[in-house]
C-alpha cells in the first residue's frame, strides 16, 4: 500500500553538483523522497581546493516548494553548514520516513537530537529511541535512510569512536569528509 503511494506521486529530480559528487534529490509537491549521493568524483579525487559549495546542475522547468527547500538547505550545509539549524527542512515523503515503524523513529530521533558536529554511537542510539538491545537494528535503520544529509546518518558512529561504515562501506571516505566539514565549520 505505502509503495502503491509513492508510486502516485509526480516526482522529478534535481541535479546538485557538490563536494561529495552529484546529488540527485527527487521528490514531489508533497515533499522529498530520496537524496542519493553518486559518488562519481570523490572529495580527495578534486584538483586543488574543493568548493564548499553545492550548485543546480540540471532541474526541471518546474520543482516543487519542497524540493527547492531541499535544494537551499543543501547548498547552506555545504557553504555555511552552521546556520542550517535554523533553516526549514523540507516535507519528507517517503514511507520509512511515515508512521511508527522502528526505522522511522530511529531517524526521526536521530534528526531532533543529534545536532550539527555531533556525533552518537550506535548502541547509545538505540537507548534514546527506548530500545538499547537493538544496535543492529538501528544500524539497518541507517542503511534505509532514504534522505542522507538532511537526517544525518553519517553522524552515527561505533562506539570505540571508529566512523564505522557509510553507504554500505562505499562511502566511508564521504563520512569521514562530513564529519570532518562539520567538525572545522562549525568552529567559525
Amino acid at each position: 500500500m505505502k509503495k502503491q503511494r509513492e508510486s502516485q506521486c509526480t516526482q522529478k529530480t534535481i541535479s546538485l553538483l557538490s563536494p561529495l559528487g552529484t546529488i540527485q534529490v527527487r521528490g514531489c509537491e508533497n515533499g522529498v523522497h530520496t537524496i542519493q549521493i553518486l559518488m562519481d568524483v570523490a572529495p580527495a579525487e578534486r584538483s586543488g581546493e574543493p568548493p564548499l559549495s553545492c550548485v543546480v546542475n540540471d532541474s526541471p522547468a518546474e520543482t516543487s516548494p519542497e524540493l527547492q527547500r531541499c535544494v537551499e538547505w543543501l547548498q547552506a550545509y555545504f557553504s555555511e553548514p552552521q546556520t542550517t539549524g535554523s533553516l526549514p527542512l523540507p516535507a519528507f515523503h517517503h514511507p520509512a520516513l511515515q508512521g511508527d515503524a522502528f526505522t522511522s523513529r530511529v531517524l526521526q530521533v536521530l534528526l531532533r537530537d543529534v545536532k550539527f558536529g555531533m556525533t552518537v554511537s550506535y548502541k547509545r542510539l538505540a537507548e534514546m529511541v527506548g530500545n538499547p538491545r537493538a544496535v543492529r537494528a538501528v544500524g539497518g535503520a541507517m542503511r534505509r535512510n532514504p534522505v542522507p544529509l538532511l537526517i544525518p546518518c553519517h553522524r552515527v558512529i561505533s562506539s570505540s569512536g571508529q566512523s564505522g561504515p557509510y553507504m554500505s562501506g562505499k562511502g566511508d571516505h564521504l563520512k569521514q569528509w562530513l564529519l570532518t566539514h562539520e567538525r572545522q565549520r562549525g568552529k567559525e
